[in-house]
């Protein structure tokens, strides 16, 4: 009795995750576009909500929540939905929609679908071969073969996207890296492109009139027809008249000047903004996190390398260290267990809520920015395939960060992955791209100013 009203109450977390996830798809994704292929949101709302599931069983495994036979039941029930759709449906619908798109194989859409989903599923087998990641006893089809190369991709992706929002957050959140910017500025840039404009107008009224007097004369009824007459006609003038062609360059570069003159009067207003945003009371609390960020990143890439040089993995989860420590030092009584499960369930509340709405915002600005009617349906599989691997990722990862009697579960469930390996995977990915972003950020705000003067 106690397994059906456990199966019930998830049933209903998992329609109301799916119903949040249809609801993003209609109002955040697919908003501005009228045609809606409903597989698409049907697969990603099936994403999500199993994506989210998985979290919902991480809480109730903190909190003692559920029967312990109903938690494993809806943990492999979930972990093989969730499998099922990363590697077998969304990259056959992938290759379907992409097909679709070329009309010389629409008629054989599906078989070329099929074509490319078995190339998919070659190349996702073969990315396990470099990777120290199995048990040499797992078998072919175990669910540990499928899990271990979904990790990869998504630890990888989660390195990439921590390690570059490590250095951009403080890098966006701190006023000290706020280039100084006047309304003098402004106003003189807003003047050179008025000029620009102003010639451009000019230059093109000599075209127009140079346009006419040549129809006046016959020059345009008698010039030559064809390919090699269009050639003469633009590049050769009549006696009197100016040559167009050289105009009309003179024309494009200034029409190519003005657009990056726009785009720098737009970023001058956009960095003006931010610098009378940083002296209200919300600046200046967005600031004090940039200092806080900073600080973690650093603390972050020098752990990363530590871990890296000395092959490290932590053993013990980093609340129940805390409070070890802090204890010892303190010299004072206090129950660390009973602290330790209650502040490692904030905290990894704290992880999977900022996990999941950080992940929504990356999703939604990717997609605005790449997408059009054509390719939107296969880019919101994309980003469904994305979401799955990097939810399946967390889970890998967030199992470091719970009490060892809390890890049991869902180590029985995920199967004998070499866990130390995605850790160190992890940090190895991350210190790359923390540091390439460093550099890229570097270049670009040096590069600002230089590029300001020159215009």
């Amino acid at each position: 009795m106690s397994f059906l009203i456990d199966s019930v109450l998830m049933v209903i977390s998992q329609l109301l995750f799916f119903g949040f996830g249809w609801l993003f798809f209609m109002r955040q994704l697919f908003k501005d576009y009228e045609v809606r292929q409903y597989v698409v949101q049907v697969v990603f709302s099936v994403t999500f909500a199993f994506s989210c599931t998985m979290f919902e069983l991480i809480i109730f495994e903190i909190l003692g929540l559920l029967n312990s036979s109903s938690r494993y039941f809806h943990w492999k029930l979930n972990l093989c939905v969730i499998l099922l759709v990363l590697v077998f449906l969304v990259p056959f619908y992938i290759g379907y929609f992409v097909v679709s798109n070329i009309r010389l194989l629409h008629r054989q859409r599906l078989l070329f679908a099929c074509v490319i989903w078995i190339t998919f599923m070659y190349f996702f087998w073969k990315l396990g071969d470099p990777f120290p990641i199995l048990s040499p006893k797992h078998g072919i089809l175990s669910i540990e073969q499928l899990i271990s190369r979904v990790g990869v991709i998504g630890v990888t992706l989660m390195a990439l996207l921590s390690g570059f929002g490590a250095v951009n957050c403080p890098y966006t959140y701190m006023s000290y890296f706020l280039r100084n910017v006047t309304e003098a500025d402004i106003q003189a840039l807003e003047r050179r492109l008025l000029q620009t404009m102003d010639m451009i107008v000019s230059k093109k009224k000599r075209i127009a009139m140079v346009r006419r007097n040549m129809f006046q004369r016959g020059e345009v009824h008698n010039r030559p027809t064809g390919f090699w007459g269009m050639i003469k006609s633009v590049t050769s003038s009549a006696p009197g008249s100016e040559n167009l062609s050289q105009i009309q360059q003179e024309v494009d570069a200034l029409e190519e000047l003005s657009r990056q003159l726009f785009l720098e009067t737009a970023d001058l207003h956009a960095t003006r903004e931010r610098i009378e945003y940083s002296k209200t009371f919300q600046g200046k609390y967005f600031n004090f996190l940039g200092y806080f960020f900073s600080i973690y990143c650093v603390w972050k890439i020098f752990m990363a390398t530590i871990n890296i040089v000395f092959d490290r993995v932590g053993k013990t989860d980093p609340v129940t260290r805390g409070i070890e420590i802090t204890v010892n030092y303190l010299g004072i009584q206090f129950d660390v267990k009973f602290w330790s499960q209650h502040i490692s369930f904030i905290l990894v509340g704290i992880i999977i809520v900022t996990s999941i709405r950080g992940l929504l915002i990356t999703l939604t600005k990717f997609f605005y920015a790449i997408s059009s009617s054509k390719s939107s349906n296969v880019i919101v599989l994309l980003l469904a395939q994305i979401m799955g691997m990097y939810f399946v990722s967390s889970v890998l990862l967030i199992r470091m960060s719970m009490p060892l009697e809390y890890r049991t579960i869902i180590t029985e469930v995920l199967g004998e992955l070499q866990f130390n390996f995605y850790h160190r995977w992890f940090d190895v990915i991350f210190l790359v791209s923390a540091l390439s972003s460093i550099l890229f950020l570097y270049l670009a705000h040096k590069q600002a100013p230089e590029k300001h003067m020159a215009l």
